[in-house]
């Protein structure tokens, strides 16, 4: 099986390595990458630091897709402003049956093509603006063939090329359509015999409901005072903010049939089992890195218009996190 990688960040980068443990005679891994990280690669090779050490991953690398020719699998691993840059290329990569996976934060440009067809109110089909545009990611990355995936790893990169890995391998996987049909069933053959802790979900929106959930809150409001997870939650009145917005989500949620059962603090406990943790997007902001507001926030808020539904402490983070991305030059302007 041909697997190519696009983007050989911290999460593309532990995918890549993975794979390419695996005997040549099952799986040849690429990876599409650019700038510092291709000349990187290809003079050290990729490298993957773990509790085990540091080692050494040979991979091929280009920074074009006929390079690389047809593949049988297409990870993607870009963050979601970097999507629409790639999206050709993802789509020059593919043969007429490839299958894409998905691993991104935020709503993705599938997520209303496999939602529950008895939701309270029906949404199949929907197209977000605030997501994909004019529907030319839809277009260049059908969701037929897609496979959507939910990440539960914490990595991050110690340079170009090199990925350190802190915890977790657990990743969740269902038909970008519905379902769990064979294009799943082989993608998580393949990623289990890589070490993957692989799970598959006959309704894969439910699990990007469920993480976005707690992203909508955690990744902006550090992004916006700089703090970490701990001081975020150890704060009473920001936590109280944070589960108003987390109540209006549920309720979007609800509606479109992606229910969630927890309580804001529920889950703020859980999340304060990680302690001092730099959400990726702080990491970005400190980077000067485009940040993840529209997968994240604007997405929600649109869904929220679409429904007739007020989102009021949604929108006030959204506009703040905006305004603050926008005077750094992190955020197309207004």
């Amino acid at each position: 099986m041909n697997v190519c990688i696009v983007g050989l960040g911290a999460i593309g980068g532990l995918f890549a390595a993975w794979l390419a443990r695996l005997p040549a005679s099952r799986v040849r891994v690429s990876a599409l990458v650019r700038g510092a990280t291709l000349a990187a690669v290809r003079e050290h090779g990729l490298r993957l630091s773990d509790a085990g050490g540091t080692q050494r991953v040979d991979i091929a690398v280009a920074d074009s897709a006929a390079a690389l020719g047809p593949q049988d699998l297409v990870i993607v691993a870009v963050k979601a402003p970097a999507l629409p840059a790639v999206a050709d290329a993802v789509a020059a990569l593919s043969h007429a049956d490839t299958t894409v996976l998905g691993a991104m934060n935020g709503v993705p440009w599938w997520f209303f093509d496999g939602l529950p067809d008895d939701a309270p109110v029906p949404t199949r089909g929907w197209v977000l603006d605030s997501v994909d545009p004019g529907g030319r990611l839809r277009e260049r990355l059908p969701p037929a063939r897609t496979v959507g995936g939910v990440v539960h790893m914490a990595a991050s990169t110690a340079g170009p090329g090199h990925v350190r890995h802190a915890m977790g391998r657990r990743l969740v996987i269902g038909d970008a359509t519905g379902g769990a049909g064979p294009r799943t069933a082989a993608v998580a053959a393949l990623l289990a015999e890589a070490g993957v802790e692989v799970e598959t979900s006959e309704c894969v929106q439910r699990e990007v409901w469920f993480k976005l959930w707690g992203n909508v809150t955690m990744n902006p409001v550090s992004a916006l005072t700089g703090a970490t997870l701990d001081r975020i939650l150890a704060d009473e009145l920001v936590r109280g903010f944070c589960s108003a917005v987390m109540a209006e989500a549920q309720a979007l949620g609800a509606a479109i049939g992606v229910p969630i059962l927890q309580t804001p603090e529920q889950r703020h406990a859980v999340t304060a089992r990680l302690g001092a943790v730099r959400t990726s997007m702080l990491q970005d902001l400190q980077a000067g890195r485009a940040l993840e507001i529209d997968a994240l926030l604007s997405s929600v808020h649109e869904i929220g218009r679409r429904l007739g539904q007020p989102t009021p402490m949604l929108d006030a983070l959204l506009g703040l996190v905006r305004l603050m991305a926008r005077e750094r030059g992190l955020h197309p302007p207004a």
